[in-house]
């Protein structure tokens, strides 16, 4: 069953997962992709219900088993996935069918990783999120994916830009053909900010400050990392008209997604997947 959530993005719930795609993100059908919502996994309590964070507190096996519904409803074997170990970082990896398992069926070999891109079939790319934004990128000439976790360290600090530059270097994928999709994160009006994090915005946006930044309340700002990401994709030369931004925010959805603000820090993990098939699918 599929459910418009908004122009930009609609929920396909399985007997057994839910997650979120973006239509308008014009990719092949040979590009397995999807961003996880909570809903109809195995994890009770504060995990409830399809939390995909190993390292939130929730029982391993139970865990692994959501893993196993959600990987089933997108197409991806378990055994495909590639697992980052995220740290705010501007890292990018390259990763080919030796790292598949990495962090789920073996331990997580990286360290300080927080995009992920390959040009092979097979690999399943993976971003936690739980208010930062995922960023899928795919280039459908040199057939390459990258997906990137933007908290707002990385989004000011260019992971976008870092992983475009990767992209081009590794592949020699060129930004003006690279459609690119900013998944379900918090908005501006939930993502309040101090004046600190506020400065750094304005040094990374300084033409841009009034797309990115607006008034609070005393010294208080809200951020739209959403706009800041695309405009960091727009510096890079992707094209408007190829980014889609998925406008569903993740703490104005509890029922939908994991939070960190919305909790506290007391919930699981939301997952973004991208993975190349065989073009005959």
């Amino acid at each position: 069953m599929d459910i418009a959530l908004n122009g930009q993005s609609r929920l396909t719930v399985t007997g057994e997962a839910a997650y979120v795609t973006f239509p308008a993100w014009n990719v092949p059908g040979y590009v397995h992709y999807g961003y996880s919502s909570r809903m109809l996994g195995d994890s009770k309590g504060i995990y409830a219900a399809m939390n995909l964070g190993f390292n939130r507190g929730d029982d391993h096996e139970t865990v692994l088993n959501n893993y196993r519904k959600m990987t089933a409803a997108l197409g991806i074997g378990v055994s495909n996935l590639v697992l980052p170990k995220q740290t705010h970082s501007l890292n990018v990896k390259k990763v080919t069918k030796a790292d598949c398992g990495n962090g789920i069926e073996r331990a997580n070999a990286y360290e300080d990783v927080d995009a992920l891109m390959t040009d092979e079939n097979g690999v399943a790319l993976m971003v936690f999120t739980a208010d930062c934004v995922p960023v899928f990128l795919f280039d459908p000439v040199k057939r390459v994916i990258a997906l990137a976790h933007a908290g707002w360290r990385g989004t000011v600090g260019g992971i976008c830009r870092n992983t475009l530059h990767a992209m081009k270097c590794e592949y020699g994928s060129e930004p003006k053909d690279v459609i690119a999709a900013i998944g379900p994160s918090i908005c501006r009006e939930c993502f309040e900010i101090g004046p600190e994090v506020a400065e750094e915005f304005l040094e990374a946006f300084p033409g841009e400050k009034d797309e990115v930044l607006f008034a609070g309340k005393g010294d208080r700002s809200f951020a739209d990392l959403w706009k800041a990401n695309e405009i960091m994709l727009l510096r890079e030369g992707v094209l408007r008209e190829n980014i889609t931004v998925s406008g569903l925010c993740t703490m104005c959805r509890p029922q939908m997604f994991f939070s960190h603000r919305a909790t506290a820090g007391k919930r699981g993990s939301n997952a973004g997947f991208l993975m190349l098939g065989e073009v005959s699918e």
